[in-house]
């Protein structure tokens, strides 16, 4: 878990991680290098949660070598089951990082939103949506295993 003090913000708990895949913790299907290690890295604080549609079909693999199952979306819709899935595990304590279109409710919802900039593209819903735009998704983690640049990022 993660509970951090933030000026002008109060008091944050958060025990979830979830990441969108497509996009955010792959390029055009793949996983990107050193991704594996920042999942190891941010689980020793909190619980992961991968969520995709499988844009490429190649979530399979991606569980394979992770050692995890992502949470896969049905067509249609897929924001919402993004956000209703941030609902279920109490939003205020998750922590979620995407950037496409279908990422901007989840982000929202999610006790802290963190948006990334990606080479596949970012949706500026997504932008809008999160409390803290990164250049990266190894940036992203690094709010994690560093939190004190929440912290810095958030305070007012």
């Amino acid at each position: 878990m993660i509970d951090l003090a933030i000026p002008g913000h109060g008091k944050v708990h958060f025990e979830h991680l979830v990441c969108d895949v497509n996009g955010t913790l792959t390029i055009d299907g793949s996983l990107i290098e050193g991704i594996a290690a920042c999942i190891t890295a941010a689980s020793q604080s909190l619980k992961i949660h991968l969520i995709t549609a499988d844009t490429h079909g190649r979530q399979y693999e991606i569980d394979q070598i992770l050692g995890m199952n992502a949470i896969r979306l049905v067509p249609g819709d897929e924001a919402t089951q993004k956000a209703d899935f941030i609902s279920k595990l109490g939003s205020r304590e998750v922590i979620a990082i995407g950037q496409g279109a279908n990422d901007a409710k989840m982000l929202k919802s999610a006790g802290l939103g963190i948006c990334i900039l990606s080479p596949e593209g970012t949706h500026v819903e997504s932008m809008m949506a999160a409390d803290i735009i990164v250049p990266n998704i190894f940036s992203a983690f690094d709010l994690i295993t560093k939190p004190s640049r929440m912290i810095a990022t958030l305070r007012r």
